[in-house]
């Protein structure tokens, strides 16, 4: 016979919400009312958690209210029942994000949720925010890995049990030689130079002798990992394994804090996503997204390049939603302060200012993202980067209507779809920075696993900002969490597409040599597509 309190309590805490005396005993009345075996309790729990996380008005502690609202509509059969609505308009459900109007929330320990942060943020930041910044990292991965079902046990009892996964702290290391303890922390070197496994409550050196090869993914000084090791008599760590926390699904992120809205235009209930996902796969088969990737306007193919693109679009009629262009928007660096480069540059953003505008109906219909690259200009080089600079772009902003001028990255919030747009070299960036044992993969390996690093990361850089600064206050822009639906790692490596873990991700590739490179996404498939066009000659 199981304590049914206990597993109310537990399920339900798991999801960040505590339950006072009325609400437990409706639950309690509930499974004596439905007859439910002592087998079924914990998942018919878990289902009423996860509906009440749906609700709007849905809190830390737990409303009554809230909760026959959720059990009647269940009764009821609501929520499921179609409804005739108009067509849709792609362009009232389109927004483009920068970096620096996404809010903050920072992860409370104490409540096991997030909090907005209040106050202005700024570019400058302080000791505490960067401290902030390093402890959102660690605790956002944390929480997840403690909701995994390798951490975290069944209230019912099981030899399952015996298998579970104890996290244990590096405070707990001393004077216990000879045990062998599963650690989760940053990777980082000590004042001495040796790898660490750094945590809240320490450090303690790695010893990787003993291990062969790591798990799947890259490993960097800044990422964080699960290292399971012997403690020796030495006060280091023997490693026997080393891998990166579990990633953790869009759906079941969205079912605990949905409530939460992280990008700053309005939270959606999981039902509105669903409905939306429904509509968009009917009414918007045909919509796509074009990404390109290095358009180098200093060149002159690459214009001609374009117009092939745009007089394609209008030979088949089909006129994507939004076309994101990713820089370099030049193939060579501006020299400071050279007053020709500079002119040159504005030039060059003046003559495709000309190429949009001579396509009326693409200019009117479609949706332009500009997202500098790390040789365009700037007001400054650390990450999150600012839009292009204003006088560079006056006369793209006054003959094409619909253009946005973003920070790197950026994000897309198309219906219920979240699109997060980055433009880095970080392959070779990840690949000049690993630690501890080396990978032996080849090509299509390394790019599988470049991808499962960024995404079971939760962040787009996993490096020390000693190697790569971030605004501290801005960190969270480069936050993965929930997991995006798609993610552009646009790159100067190899173009590649692949699915993890439910999110999309892609690298278009490169618009320049003889065969010019993109990808179109279809946000009713989830997918993007390769494509490519021969480079025009000179003479059209």
């Amino acid at each position: 016979m199981i304590d049914r309190r206990q597993v109310i309590i537990k399920v339900f805490r798991k999801y960040g919400h505590s339950l006072g005396p009325e609400s437990l005993e409706f639950l309690e009345d509930l499974i004596d009312r439905h007859d439910i075996a002592d087998g079924d309790v914990e998942f018919s729990i878990e289902w009423m958690a996860k509906e009440y996380n749906k609700q709007d008005d849905a809190q830390m502690k737990v409303s009554l209210d809230v909760l026959q609202r959720v059990y009647e509509a269940f009764q009821n059969g609501d929520g499921e029942g179609a409804q005739e609505h108009a067509l849709l308009d792609p362009d009232n459900h389109l927004f483009v994000i920068d970096a620096f109007d996404m809010p903050l929330w920072n992860w409370s320990t104490e409540r096991s949720t997030f909090e907005r942060a209040s106050g202005l943020l700024t570019s400058s930041g302080t000791a505490d925010s960067r401290v902030m910044a390093m402890r959102n990292r660690l605790n956002v991965i944390k929480q997840c890995v403690l909701r995994n079902d390798h951490f975290s046990p069944s209230t019912l009892p099981s030899k399952d049990r015996e298998k579970l996964l104890t996290l244990r702290s590096t405070k707990q290391l001393l004077g216990r030689a000879g045990d062998r303890f599963l650690l989760f922390g940053m990777l980082t070197h000590s004042k001495e130079g040796k790898l660490c496994l750094e945590d809240q409550d320490g450090l303690v050196e790695l010893d990787f002798s003993q291990l062969d090869q790591p798990s799947e993914g890259l490993f960097t000084e800044g990422c964080l990992a699960l290292v399971e090791g012997d403690y020796t008599e030495d006060a280091t760590l023997l490693v026997i394994a080393i891998g990166h926390p579990p990633c953790e699904s869009r759906e079941t992120a969205r079912s605990i804090f949905g409530h939460v809205d992280f990008l700053g235009k309005g939270a959606t209930t999981l039902l509105e996503d669903k409905q939306f996902a429904a509509r968009v796969q009917l009414e918007l088969a045909d919509l796509r997204f074009f990404v390109l990737s290095d358009v180098w306007l200093d060149r002159p193919d690459t214009l001609l390049g374009l117009r092939k693109l745009f007089d394609n679009c209008m030979e088949n009629s089909f006129i994507p939603k939004v076309i994101i262009l990713c820089g370099n928007f030049t193939s060579v660096g501006i020299p400071q302060g050279n007053g020709r480069e500079v002119r040159r540059y504005q030039e060059h953003f003046d003559a495709l200012a000309d190429v949009i505008a001579s396509y009326p109906l693409i200019t009117r219909s479609t949706h332009f993202v500009m997202v500098p690259g790390p040789l365009d200009i700037t007001l400054n080089s650390v990450l999150p980067r600012r839009p292009l600079l204003s006088s560079f772009i006056s006369r793209l902003k006054s003959r094409v209507p619909n253009i946005h001028f973003t920070t790197n990255p950026c994000r897309i919030k198309f219906f219920e779809q979240e699109i997060v747009v980055f433009r880095e070299d970080l392959m070779s960036r990840m690949l000049r920075n690993l630690v501890g044992v080396k990978p032996d993969v080849k090509n299509d390996d390394l790019k599988r696993y470049l991808v499962q690093t960024v995404l079971d990361q939760s962040h787009l850089m996993p490096i020390n900002v000693s190697i790569q600064p971030t605004l501290s206050e801005y960190d969270h822009a480069l936050r993965l969490y929930p997991l995006p639906t798609a993610v552009v790692l646009a790159d100067k490596y190899d173009r590649y597409q692949m699915t993890y873990e439910g999110c999309h991700v892609f690298n278009p590739g490169r618009f320049l040599g003889n065969t010019l490179t993109f990808s179109a996404y279809a946000p009713a498939r989830r997918e993007s597509e390769e494509c490519v066009l021969d480079a025009p000659s000179d003479d059209g």
